[in-house]
């Protein structure tokens, strides 16, 4: 056909049997504009589809899943809350207490390749008499009940789902359980497995959970759902007859644990990039900002700076400090420490001109605030140094 021959081609002339599979490639569907695209198009799965906006949902409920922050510390060989915000560990009957610490994830790993920067690190400590039926160590975090009644997840429909993932690492090859934990009602639980690690090698495990009509999730801030990220547990908390991705009530935690990361001397275990969100399918990690995720944690532990001082030590009549939360806490806080020039438990009041150390006395505190009094009960005329309040789950 010459350059002005134009042919004609009937509207149904070329039948879907006319054109070979092979005809349409990649590059051709690449090129595609939306201007070539009209009327209804087919149905797609959405498990087929990535980086699509939460729709009204919340997209991550965990709390500092990618451990940027840590106001309580870098390191601590204590249990509880000490390092990473929102995260803790539990221990029970350990000879040698575990360390946990937040530690930089290593240049060019994934997930650092994924924008990771941070992992809360538990470092096994001398188990010497081995692992014992009441012996457990185990991370996890809180949420609270109306996180998950408000994030759009159906929790009592079977056809609804919540999708957890989040990245492992072990010094010890072998698979690891956890489980996932309503509170509100009857308590459930979740069991799961991580599936066999090798040995410090990042891995992604993601679990997608199906609603259950017998959850519940009150409409307030108490604790709701828990997640719970196992390095050990003895035979008093498992049992080889729990299922796995099924929800139950609580009896017997998982199947029984294997011991060879507990019994293993300074063993290693380092997570990051938990993500818990509304949906039958990982989306990718929602990063948040340092200063938006630091927010949401001061939710659950603030550190606030105080400093009165009237200007004379000829007389003392300051019997009482206030001070605003911001953000207001989750609920009335408890003081937990208070600190000046970096030393623990030495916060300040002066009387006359003579400065006392000591822990402050709570008279009162709301989740908008507290009111402090001297460590020494006087009335004072300055007072200074950084109190901690916690709120936490």
């Amino acid at each position: 056909m010459s350059q002005t021959e134009v042919q004609l081609i009937k509207a149904d002339a070329v039948q879907t049997v006319d054109i070979a599979n092979s005809a349409v490639t990649d590059a051709k569907i690449s090129a595609l504009t939306s201007s070539k695209l009209s009327g209804a198009l087919p149905a797609i799965s959405g498990a087929s589809l990535t980086n699509l906006p939460a729709s009204g949902k919340a997209h991550n409920l965990v709390i500092n899943g990618a451990m940027q922050v840590a106001q309580y510390g870098l390191s601590s060989d204590e249990d509880g809350y000490n390092t990473c915000d929102r995260f803790r560990y539990d221990k029970s009957g350990t000879d040698n207490n575990p360390t946990q610490a937040q530690v930089d994830v290593a240049s060019g790993t994934t997930p650092y390749t994924l924008g990771f920067r941070k992992a809360f690190k538990l470092t096994n400590g001398n188990q010497s008499s081995g692992a014992g039926a009441n012996d457990l160590i185990a991370i996890k975090t809180r949420l609270e009940a109306q996180d998950i009644a408000n994030s759009g997840w159906n929790y009592t429909s079977t056809s609804s789902y919540i999708t957890l993932s989040f990245w492992v690492k072990s010094s010890v090859a072998q698979n690891f359980y956890g489980y996932i934990r309503s509170y509100d009602g009857t308590s459930y639980l979740y069991p799961f497995e991580t599936g066999s690690l090798s040995a410090n090698t990042w891995t992604k495990v993601t679990k997608t959970i199906a609603g259950n009509s017998n959850l519940q999730f009150d409409n307030d801030a108490n604790l709701g759902l828990e997640i719970d990220i196992i390095q050990f547990y003895g035979t008093t908390y498992t049992d080889p007859g729990v299922s796995l991705n099924t929800w139950q009530t609580v009896s017997n935690y998982t199947p029984n644990n294997t011991s060879t990361w507990y019994t293993t001397n300074d063993a290693t275990f380092e997570l990051t990039g938990v993500q818990l969100e509304v949906g039958d399918s990982a989306t990718d990690f929602e990063h948040r900002s340092f200063a938006q995720e630091l927010v949401l944690c001061q939710r659950y532990y603030q550190q606030v700076y105080f400093y009165w001082n009237t200007g004379s030590t000829n007389s003392n009549y300051l019997y009482y400090v206030g001070g605003q939360f911001n953000p207001i806490m989750r609920a009335a806080p408890s003081l937990v420490a208070a600190y000046d020039n970096n030393n623990e438990n030495s916060f300040e009041t002066r009387d006359g001109s003579t400065w006392r150390t000591g822990l402050p006395t709570l008279i009162s505190a709301v989740k908008e605030g507290i009111v402090l009094r001297s460590n020494n009960n006087v009335v004072f005329n300055a007072i200074k140094g950084i109190a901690h309040f916690s709120a936490e789950l």
